[in-house]
């Protein structure tokens, strides 16, 4: 006897109630009615959000992105049973959905269940491999977990994403610090200088804070006298010039170079002569040792 056609094979198995691939799918109208969920969850305006959730799942029942951000919006009015319920209602409904699996991780994320959102991000990004949004986030989860070498994988994908945003090349370099490759948070911040080689840079906050973490790290290879040149080069371009003095204090110090530590300490004690750690380094430069605790 020969097998019923395939479309009356595919009606016997439907499930009543079953959601559809059609059905996952919003027309124009409620398309931009979605959009608007997330607007207000992410201003926090939850009521307007639930109000427009609600107007797609009148019509759309089974819409797994609008029930799961529905249960997102009741997370965050402290409704975490319904909340739960109708995320795994909507992430049932529309297992391909990368946004209903990021929702599942945004809300185990809201109650520190960070192993599980880890596990949902990922399988979101199985589903969407260059999204940014969720890159980010499981980077964040991952250093909260000590997934170090996870952790600079994921900073490396941001960066191939986006060469040209500084951040991602700062990310990647802390992340192969924090993982002890120190040769590799090198060769990051070299690179990211290459591709502003022939620029004119002006001073600014997070280009100086990535200079003094470069060089801490050549202080940590061991390089003391590249590490001083590197902070005299870099003066220029960073201004957190007390930081920066106190810096070169303790490499003057470690180089034994104490007519030129003794300057430095003077300059210091001039902004401020009521720290003690610089009167205790301009000792040090004079030949005499730590005045004790007591």
């Amino acid at each position: 006897r020969l097998p019923p056609p395939r479309r009356q094979r595919e009606r016997a198995r439907r499930v009543p109630g079953m959601a559809t691939k059609e059905s996952q799918t919003l027309p124009q109208k409620e398309a931009a009615v979605f959009k608007t969920i997330v607007k207000f969850y992410e201003t926090k305006q939850y009521k307007k959000g639930l109000k427009a959730a609600d107007s797609i799942i009148k019509k759309f029942p089974n819409h797994g992105e609008t029930l799961a951000m529905k249960g997102l919006t009741l997370n965050c009015l402290e409704k975490k049973k319904e909340a739960y319920e109708l995320v795994r209602l909507g992430l049932k409904n529309c297992m391909t959905s990368h946004v209903c699996w990021h929702v599942y991780g945004l809300l185990y994320r809201s109650d520190r269940d960070y192993k599980e959102a880890i596990k949902c991000y990922k399988q979101a990004l199985k589903r969407d491999t260059d999204n940014s949004q969720i890159l980010r986030d499981l980077s964040l989860l991952q250093i909260q977990m000590r997934e170090t070498s996870g952790f600079a994988e994921t900073r490396r994908r941001l960066l191939t994403l986006n060469p040209k945003n500084r951040n991602n090349w700062i990310g990647l370099a802390i992340a192969a610090y924090t993982a002890g490759d120190l040769a590799m948070a090198l060769q990051v911040f070299q690179s990211y200088e290459g591709t502003v080689e022939g620029e004119v840079l002006k001073p600014d906050y997070e280009h100086g804070e990535m200079l003094m973490c470069k060089n801490r790290i050549l202080e940590e290879l061991g390089d003391l006298e590249a590490t001083l040149a590197h902070l005299v080069q870099s003066e220029p371009l960073v201004l957190d010039k007390i930081a920066l003095r106190e810096k070169k204090i303790y490499l003057l110090l470690k180089l034994e170079r104490l007519g030129e530590a003794e300057a430095v300490c003077r300059e210091l004690i001039a902004i401020n002569s009521e720290n003690h750690r610089y009167h205790d380094s301009f000792l040090l430069t004079l030949g005499c040792s730590k005045p004790s605790a007591g």
